[in-house]
């Protein structure tokens, strides 16, 4: 994300204004349903197409790359993009590079659905907190406190440990705060995330 859209209110630089960034806060929420779509339906898709899952999911990423290709050989921002966007990769596509890597990558659904959940959910949160104004310190402690509930109700629902929200929800937000020019966050908050996962997994059945 560039340093300029640290300092222009987001819903100013979104293609359809206000609308459009609505629409893309709806495409991020969205995301919350790929762990879903993944475990029920991915294994049935990839054999459709005459694949295995992981071909699946690299096959659709790939896809959305060569996409991302053309829309930049043209200089075109879509509906709810930020107008930057028409010069680097988007968010949409540094968001599917990373859930593709989550997919492929993490061990087990106890691990993808946080992940995934802590964009999909974390990131618009985080923003909005933002563009209210708050100060940093509240942005950081309120957006850890929604962070740790997400990451205490896939626990509850899908038996993720439960020590780790006390890692990986304070680790979600400071992967998100880096204002790296050309990586979105979207890639950042999964990929730093999924890092520490994989380093900590042979340990995992010991704790």
């Amino acid at each position: 994300m560039s340093e300029q859209v640290e300092l222009t209110n987001p819903i100013e630089l979104s293609v359809g204004g206000l609308r459009g960034h609505l629409f893309r806060r709806a495409i991020h929420l969205g995301m919350s349903f790929l762990p879903l779509i993944y475990f029920e339906y991915g294994r049935a898709r990839a054999s459709d197409v005459g694949l295995s899952l992981p071909q699946f999911v690299s096959a659709v990423v790939f896809i959305l790359f060569a996409a991302e290709s053309i829309r930049l050989k043209f200089g075109l921002t879509i509906y709810g993009q930020r107008e930057y966007e028409a010069h680097q990769i988007s968010a949409l596509g540094w968001g599917a590079f990373g859930i593709g890597l989550v997919f492929l990558l993490a061990p087990t659904k106890e691990y993808i659905w946080p992940l995934i959940l802590s964009l999909s959910l974390g990131d618009p949160f985080l923003g909005e907190m933002r563009r209210l104004g708050l100060e940093t310190r509240n942005v950081i402690i309120s957006s850890t406190a929604f962070l740790f509930l997400v990451w205490v109700a896939c626990w509850h629902f899908v038996q993720t440990p439960f020590w780790l929200a006390f890692l990986f929800a304070p680790l979600c937000v400071a992967s998100e705060w880096p204002r790296l020019r050309y990586i979105d966050d979207n890639a950042t908050m999964v990929l730093i995330p999924l890092g520490m996962i994989l380093l900590l997994e042979p340990f995992l059945g010991l704790l």
